[in-house]
């Protein structure tokens, strides 16, 4: 049984699957999404989390959750707040599916998506980071979305290589754990490049 605690300064926080369902499923819903970036997404959903689950068991994950309805920052704020701990994620590394970066810059986002926004109060440098062109994605919610999970740093590159084996293609290091700082606002973002 794995749980969102137990997170620990250190680990590695690895995204599974890639972010966008959100805002491409309300793009398909207006008329404004390529029939491919909808195939390439359902593809994406219908990938079962079993083989992504089991390389994270051979490589010790320390917590772990799924991505779902409140979005990777939502989720990830259980897991912080669960472990006592702050983290850093990067913005640049967060995978996204085809056509995730056009809807959003488009402005089409799922109608959840300001509902979640509201996690970005647990954001310590928000003014630095809350113009960069990801940031949005944090707070889409995700439909059969990927497992977010913190693994020991050693276990990182031996684990990602082996999630990609498994037909995790895009899965990705998207943040570290630190040791907690701010019990208010514990996410913090690699600079902004």
């Amino acid at each position: 049984l794995w749980r969102k605690g137990g997170m620990r300064p250190g680990d590695r926080l690895i995204l599974t699957k890639p972010l966008g369902t959100g805002t491409l499923l309300a793009a398909q819903m207006r008329g404004q999404a390529r029939a491919c970036w909808i195939e390439s997404a359902l593809v994406t959903m219908q990938q079962s989390a079993r083989a992504a689950a089991d390389c994270l068991r051979r490589h010790h994950v320390t917590a772990c959750t799924d991505v779902t309805g409140f979005g990777l920052l939502g989720h990830l704020l259980e897991m912080v707040r669960a472990s006592g701990v702050d983290v850093e994620l990067s913005l640049t590394d967060l995978p996204l599916l085809e056509g995730a970066a056009e809807t959003i810059r488009a402005g089409v986002l799922s109608s959840s998506h300001s509902q979640n926004a509201s996690a970005q109060t647990a954001v310590f440098d928000l003014d630095t980071v809350s113009g960069h062109e990801r940031f949005a994605v944090l707070f889409d919610p995700q439909t059969a979305g990927g497992l977010l999970a913190s693994v020991p740093e050693r276990e990182t590159v031996a684990c990602v290589a082996a999630l990609r084996q498994a037909g995790y293609a895009q899965c990705a290091v998207v943040g570290r754990v630190k040791t907690r700082q701010h019990p208010a606002q514990p996410i913090h973002f690699a600079s902004a490049r």
